[in-house]
Order: structure tokens, then C-alpha cells, then sequence
């Protein structure tokens, strides 16, 4: 059964009051809905496997334990907040693998990590992260809307409530953020 909002909001205000059974209780009610999202990461990769969406989930729980300061108030930041982690991790695992294929320094690369993505599509993750960090230069909270959209796979409404922006803002970043990064990675 998911959490409620209520109980999503209950459990990040005692984790960000330094209760850390809390955030084991958090995940624990929302863990269904992180593999969804680490689904949608893993969609476009070939043979995303069960265990593969566990690691990413589990790495990213991993990285929660270490926020020692939670900004997030309610179920859409946390979220929000998770898709970045995982963002970060899928470009970190691709940039280790295309480190190591140019025989670079060896580098220490956790196990997990090195199962998430195909080796087939690190260059597709790396020109999107690329683009998408060019694009927040100028344009930071359309990218932002990207981020929570595409990689958390919020709808328009968690977005809107997460950056306490409009829902016809959210719209309009979403469309001018698609375009421009279309026009980005195709010319590319």
C-alpha cells in the first residue's frame, strides 16, 4: 500500500529532525514507487533487469543516508530530491565507464553501479547530462523542470508543488526545455 501525503510529510519532518529510523520508514513506504522511477532511468536501456532497478534504488537510499540536512517538506521534494541522486548516479557510473574504456587511471567503481546502464547507451546519458548542465547555465529552472519531469517522472502537479511555480510555468519550461535540448542533442 503507498504512503499517504500526510504520512510522506510525517516522516521527512522526523527525519530532518534527526530522527534516522524515519528515513528507513520513509523508504520503506515509497520503496515501490522508486523502483517505478528507477524504471522510467532504465527504460530506454536494453535488458533493464529487476536487480538493476534495485541497485539504483538502493544506491540512491544509500546517499540519503548521508543528507545531513533534508530541505524536502513533502512528498514532491523528496522525489525531486531522489531524481537528482539518481541522475547523478547513472552519469557517474557512465563518466567511470568511458574513463576506464580510454584506459585511463583505473578507477574504484561499485559493483552496483557498474550493472546500471548498458555500455551501449553511456554516451546518450553523457550528451543528455551535458546538455541539460549547459541549458541550467542560463536557463536553471527550466532545466530543473526537465529534471523532476523526465528523471523523477513527476507530473506536471508534483512539479508545480515542488518548485512553487505555476502549473502554466511548468507547461511552458517543459516546452521550451524539450525543444532546446532536442536541438542540442541532434545537433550534436
Amino acid at each position: 500500500m503507498a504512503a499517504s501525503p500526510a504520512e510522506i510529510t510525517i516522516l521527512l519532518k522526523a527525519w530532518s529532525g534527526g530522527d534516522e529510523a524515519a528515513l528507513a520508514r520513509l523508504t520503506e513506504r515509497v520503496y515501490p514507487e522508486l523502483c517505478v522511477m528507477a524504471r522510467r532511468y532504465m527504460q530506454n536501456e536494453r535488458q533493464a533487469i529487476t536487480l538493476q532497478t534495485a541497485a539504483l534504488v538502493h544506491e540512491a537510499y544509500l546517499r540519503l543516508v548521508d543528507v545531513t540536512h533534508v530541505e524536502s517538506n513533502d512528498r514532491a521534494q523528496f522525489f525531486a530530491m531522489v531524481a537528482q541522486m539518481m541522475r547523478r548516479i547513472l552519469v557517474d557510473a557512465a563518466r567511470a565507464r568511458a574513463a576506464l574504456k580510454r584506459g585511463g587511471n583505473v578507477i574504484r567503481v561499485n559493483f552496483d553501479e557498474t550493472a546500471l546502464l548498458s555500455s551501449a547507451s553511456d554516451q546518450s546519458v553523457l550528451a543528455l547530462d551535458e546538455a541539460l548542465t549547459a541549458f541550467s547555465r542560463f536557463a536553471p529552472r527550466q532545466a530543473k523542470v526537465v529534471e523532476l519531469r523526465y528523471f523523477g517522472g513527476l507530473t506536471e502537479e508534483e512539479t508545480t508543488a515542488a518548485m512553487k511555480i505555476s502549473l502554466r510555468t511548468v507547461r511552458r519550461d517543459w516546452t521550451l526545455a524539450k525543444a532546446w535540448l532536442s536541438r542540442e542533442l541532434t545537433a550534436g
